[in-house]
């Protein structure tokens, strides 16, 4: 991959790059930056912008670059990058335009189940589009599709009773986790698909040797425990079922909060 495709954009270009890249995310409402020159277009960013997440869908991001965004859109890789400044600027562009697939829902019910379909939401979409969980960063670009999201789950929230900066932590805690959990079910899944061996059939294979450096006894809580596990999940674990369970914990915990605060007024 070309050393300039994996450069930091706003550290590498400075304000001027951050202000194209910023621009180019509210494209829809700024409209083309002024004073370009050169021919007329022969696609738009946005469809660019769609080829990519089909690509990054398919393939993953570990082999993306400028050049296979180009092959996949019939452009030369200089064409492309009249379009988009580098590599993460686009995956930038990615990222919003692919969040803003995703319907938001009329938030309705209780609060723990309107944080639950919050959760949930993140959750699935993980699961649509699992290259997100590796274009995650602590600054992310503040796109259009991006700000709603955001909007969405603080309304969510909104009347409940925290003050603002829980109802920030609140939001980040269920993403976090939603992201962890769906980090741990594709790494199940991959190993599976890699190895072509379920859990169950590799502990079956495995028997002997364990029985041999396990014997009976020798851990008495994790083997109880993993016993059940097993036999529960036929697996070494159920990471939808990890998930479910602490996401209700979580929400346990910010209804115990609720009623903290409540008693403390």
């Amino acid at each position: 991959m070309e050393s300039e495709e994996s450069s930091d954009t706003a550290s590498a270009g400075g304000a001027a790059a951050t202000d194209t890249v910023l621009r180019l995310l509210w494209r829809a409402r700024l409209g083309e930056a002024a004073g370009r020159r050169g021919p007329r277009r022969r696609m738009s960013v946005d469809q660019i912008v769609d080829a990519c997440i089909d690509l990054a869908d398919a393939e993953g991001l570990a082999s993306f670059s400028m050049r296979r965004a180009a092959d996949r859109v019939g452009l030369s890789p200089m064409s492309l990058y009249s379009y988009v400044p580098d590599r993460s600027a686009l995956i930038g562009l990615m990222i919003d335009q692919a969040v803003g697939r995703t319907p938001l829902p009329e938030h309705t019910g209780t609060l723990r189940e309107r944080l639950r379909g919050v959760s949930r939401l993140l959750w699935e979409e993980y699961h649509r589009h699992p290259w997100l969980l590796d274009a995650q960063s602590h600054r992310p670009w503040i796109g259009p599709h991006v700000s709603e999201r955001y909007e969405w789950e603080l309304c969510a929230l909104e009347g409940c009773g925290l003050d603002d900066i829980a109802m920030d932590h609140t939001v980040s805690l269920l993403a976090s986790h939603a992201a962890a959990s769906a980090q741990d079910a594709r790494r199940a899944r991959h190993s599976e698909e890699s190895s072509g061996t379920s859990d169950m059939e590799w502990w079956s294979a495995n028997a002997p040797v364990l029985e041999e450096v396990m014997p009976p006894g020798a851990f008495p809580v994790s083997g109880r425990v993993g016993s059940a596990v097993g036999e529960a999940y036929q697996a070494v674990t159920s990471p939808a079922a990890v998930y479910e369970f602490g996401l209700e914990v979580i929400l346990d915990g910010i209804e115990a909060q609720l009623r903290q605060e409540g008693g403390n007024r």
